[in-house]
């Protein structure tokens, strides 16, 4: 299977010979210094869900390890581009599409929740120790022609330990700080200070802390 191509929502979990040989695989990629830190991930997420993440692994350019969890659908990810982490947690019915030339980077330890979508034709970096909410979707084009509008991409940048609430948008060219929060349902147009609590249709500030 090409490593590039998409999951059908109703595809199967590769079998246990398929994961065991890439769980091999991966280990013998580490170090006898990386094996304390071995262990204790797999205590802290589990064999069974950091062999999911060897398998969706595949599709990331670069990685240390990506924990899948279960409880539905693989994530499906298309990558033509550079998809990076060092460490992440993908929820079930997770969507990410990274177009070609385009570099999509998930900090270590963020979580993107049930069914939130990831879409990158330019450039897209998450900070590390993000959580993306259930349907949220993040974006950096507009996919299509505006009229009177000159650029359809522009970068999207999240700082670290932000929080982008249920079914919110954001959408290209926005900039949001260390540990901002997005409330559930808002649609950001424009750039979130850090530390701050925005939300609504469009984004608006509602305090700092």
């Amino acid at each position: 299977m090409n490593v590039h191509s998409s999951y059908r929502r109703d595809s199967f979990y590769p079998s246990a010979e398929v994961l065991l040989d890439m769980a091999v695989s991966e280990r013998e990629q580490c170090t006898t210094m990386d094996f304390p830190r071995a262990l204790r991930s797999i205590r802290r997420h589990g064999l069974t869900n950091l062999m999911r993440g060897a398998w969706i692994g595949r599709h990331f350019t670069t990685k240390q390890f990506v924990v899948c969890l279960g409880g539905g659908s693989l994530p499906r990810i298309t990558n033509r581009g550079r998809l990076e982490t060092s460490i992440c947690v993908l929820s079930p019915g997770v969507k990410i599409n990274v177009d070609r030339g385009a570099t999509l980077a998930i900090g270590k330890g963020t979580f993107l929740n049930y069914g939130a979508r990831v879409i990158c034709h330019e450039s897209v970096h998450i900070g590390a120790g993000c959580k993306i909410a259930y349907d949220a979707i993040i974006t950096d084009t507009d996919e299509h022609h505006v009229p009177g509008q000159v650029a359809m991409t522009s970068p999207v940048f999240i700082g670290d330990g932000a929080w982008i609430g249920a079914r919110s948008i954001v959408l290209k060219g926005v900039h949001i700080g260390d540990q901002a929060i997005v409330g559930a349902g808002s649609v950001v147009t424009r750039d979130v200070p850090a530390r701050s609590i925005v939300a609504g249709q469009p984004a608006e500030l509602i305090r700092r802390f």
